[in-house]
């Protein structure tokens, strides 16, 4: 039966399958194990060869098997004491994938009656990849700098699903989101950095597998390195590089949505999938019980019904393995942590100088790669905003709440925005983080689009069959008169000019700009707040656009062409800020009454607030000068403009209450006083009179 393989000796590293030219070498954990059974497949998932490996160092155990090529399917059955064993799940009736699978042979789809007694027909099968397979054709990292980086959160399936340009048998898949016609959508906006929700394999819940839903948005893991195959057209592996060296090509990094929080297996009583089959008893953190540990209660910080336990040496290696493989064998830029405080829990307790963080800076290769956090979990003491290593960057949930509810017109806010427009500096302090440490966002991909944010009061959660209890209920949106799609163009109108105003605040906010894909597009979600579970044309977006969506898109890049050009936008220095040592040129920041004086104490904490100016620009006389007028009230204000520098006026650059936000036009000089619609932002560039025609030039 194990004919054309033979099992000789091996090594307990690397961990996974590593292919030669003559086989592969298997190693795993399994420390408590008595048995570990390596199962070889055909194409059809039919067993070809079964071995028991026989070597074994301390909780290592490990074999070569000659003749094993790339592609070859395989798993693992594991034996070891239960009863005997407190927390043991040891099962070889179940057929485990490989913590560390670099593919799988089809999507891991749940199937109780397949799962009970043999699990094998169930299960997916793990790949042999050859890691040197792959023609990067010279392609290199972008690398851009935190000053020029424009985060863009995008889905693989949704993003191109319905995308008319993408050839059919591409779309939804890796190979289709690096078509030409992508491409070209991501370069025209001027996005620097995609960021993928997850792409490592998944498999959806057994409770939506019930209700005929599936896990859209991917963030119940079962292997962390290996592509999830829905994706492929056929080959994760080869079309998921192709993925990253193309977008490379054309200048784009990709950062990738990573889930180390937890697992698909569930809690007790969930499945054995991999990890519990493994080592039931170190992957997963557990609830003390009256004599140590109680294994039938997983500790559940995440809400996915179990914790994965980075505070042990052997899964900290897991996971430091894993990110090292994406970024040095799929070449990508960086990450971003799902609930990242569950990554770095010890004891069941954050800590901003555990293992994890010491593992990520004194590494070579992770150290320099981008790093973002979500910085909270739902276990004690969990909302950790601002705590993390001051080398990450930050998801602002507060800079969220600010913006939304400061533009929907809620009084005694404006203090709170302009400290967000400065890059939260009472979260991430001067000199300690730097001003791009927040990472700003009106909308993630978990709540409200842009376009409902503006169309609905309420949550309209109903598909996700939870009778609409699902999802946040504290959103700060507005209808402005009616809940969800109108015809009244008066409320079609302020709801652009809204869109205008939130999208305009992020990309002059200091800090790293995060768009949700299909924002600048429109997308709507019909008022669905949480569409993890549809995947169908709530979640995926339509290139079919309006007047006034095509509209949107060009203010969106007018706004990030803006700030890629400004120093003065996309990197603050403050003359008392000296994270990146003192500065040879610094810039300023003053406040302004509508009136024209300085703002007071008073001003700023006066609780029907909603109007003042910001005069922002370099220090030096002749440099880059912004005056940004903010109005979130109801009411037209004439705005008195603090005075232009000696040879200098006020050019008009953008207005967010025109119906495309940009009037830029030469000739289009204010000198004293400039009207502020009401809802509206209005910003002023400083530019130099030429003398011989009397008209105004930019300072380079």
């Amino acid at each position: 039966m194990n004919e054309p393989f033979t099992l000789k000796p091996g090594s307990e590293a690397p961990l996974g399958a590593s292919l030669d030219p003559k086989g592969c070498n298997f190693a795993v954990w399994a420390p408590e194990a008595s048995a570990v059974i390596l199962c070889l497949f055909d194409q059809a998932e039919q067993e070809l060869a079964r071995f028991s490996l026989k070597e074994r160092k301390g909780p290592y155990w490990f074999g070569y098997v000659e003749g094993v090529k790339a592609g070859q399917a395989y798993g693992y059955r594991v034996k070891g004491p239960t009863a005997a064993l407190p927390g043991g799940l040891f099962d070889e009736h179940k057929l485990l994938l490989d913590p560390y699978a670099k593919a799988l042979s089809r999507p891991l789809v749940w199937d109780a009656k397949a799962y009970e007694g043999d699990s094998a027909a169930m299960m997916s099968k793990s790949l042999v990849v050859d890691d040197a397979a792959f023609d990067w054709q010279g392609s290199a990292k972008p690398r851009h700098s935190d000053c020029q980086t424009i985060l863009y959160e995008a889905h693989v399936k949704g993003f191109t699903q319905l995308h008319p340009e993408v050839p059919e048998a591409w779309r939804g898949k890796y190979l289709g989101f690096c078509h030409p016609a992508v491409i070209r959508h991501l370069q025209k906006l001027g996005i620097t950095t995609v960021q993928l929700m997850p792409v490592a394999s998944f498999m959806s819940e057994p409770r939506l597998k019930d209700l005929g839903l599936t896990n859209y948005w991917g963030y119940n893991p079962v292997c962390f390195m290996a592509p999830d195959p829905r994706y492929a057209v056929m080959d994760g592996v080869q079309e998921f590089k192709t993925l990253v060296r193309e977008l490379h090509k054309a200048g784009i990094e990709v950062i990738l949505d990573v889930v180390y929080n937890h697992t698909a297996e569930g809690g007790f009583g969930g499945p054995l999938l991999c990890y519990k089959g493994f080592d039931n008893r170190n992957y997963y953190m557990f609830e003390s019980g009256a004599h140590g540990p109680d294994y039938e209660r997983h500790v559940n910080v995440t809400g996915c019904g179990n914790s994965f336990n980075v505070d042990h040496p052997n899964v900290l290696r897991l996971v430091m393995d894993s990110l090292r493989y994406w970024v040095e064998l799929m070449q990508v830029d960086g990450f971003r942590f799902d609930l990242a405080v569950t990554v770095a829990r010890e004891g069941n307790e954050f800590d901003p100088w555990g293992a994890f963080f010491k593992a990520v800076l004194q590494d070579p290769v992770l150290s320099q790669v981008k790093l973002v956090a979500e910085p909270w979990d739902i276990g004690p003491f969990g909302y950790r905003l601002g705590q993390f290593p001051s080398s990450w960057k930050e998801t602002n949930d507060r800079y969220r709440d600010t913006v939304r509810s400061f533009w929907r017109g809620d009084t005694g806010r404006m203090a709170d925005f302009a400290t967000r427009l400065l890059g939260s500096r009472d979260i991430f302090p001067k000199s300690y983080r730097a001003i791009h440490s927040s990472v700003n966002f009106i909308t993630y991909h978990d709540g409200f689009t842009l376009e409902d944010l503006v169309a609905y009061n309420q949550r309209h959660n109903h598909a996700n069959a939870e009778d609409n209890r699902d999802g946040h209920g504290h959103n700060l949106s507005a209808n402005y008169g009616i809940e969800g799609p109108t015809a009244d163009r008066r409320i079609s109108h302020m709801r652009q000019q809204q869109k205008r105003n939130l999208l305009a605040t992020l990309l002059l906010s200091q800090g790293t700009p995060h768009l949700l894909a299909g924002d600048e597009l429109g997308r709507t979600q019909m008022g669905n707040n949480n569409a993890y579970c549809q995947d169908n044309r709530i979640s995926w977006l339509s290139w079919e656009l309006r007047e006034e969506d095509e509209r949107l898109m060009e203010f969106v890049r007018q706004m990030i062409a803006l700030r890629r050009s400004s120093s003065v936008f996309s990197g603050l220095k403050l003359i008392d800020d000296h994270y990146f040592g003192l500065q040879t040129e610094s810039h300023h920041v003053d406040w302004y009454h509508p009136d024209g004086r300085l703002l007071t104490d008073a001003d700023w904490n006066t609780p029907i607030s909603q109007v003042f100016v910001m005069d922002i620009g370099d220090l030096k006389g002749d440099g880059e000068r912004w005056v940004a007028l903010f109005n979130a009230s109801g009411y037209d204000i004439h705005f008195r403009l603090p005075p232009p520098w000696d040879g200098m006026q006020w050019e008009q650059v953008v207005d967010t209450a025109a119906s495309d936000g940009l009037p830029f036009l030469p000739d289009d000089i204010l000198r004293q006083v400039a009207l502020g619609r009401a809802h509206s932002i209005k910003l002023l560039r400083q530019a130099r009179v030429a003398v011989s025609t009397g008209t105004a030039t930019s300072p380079q």
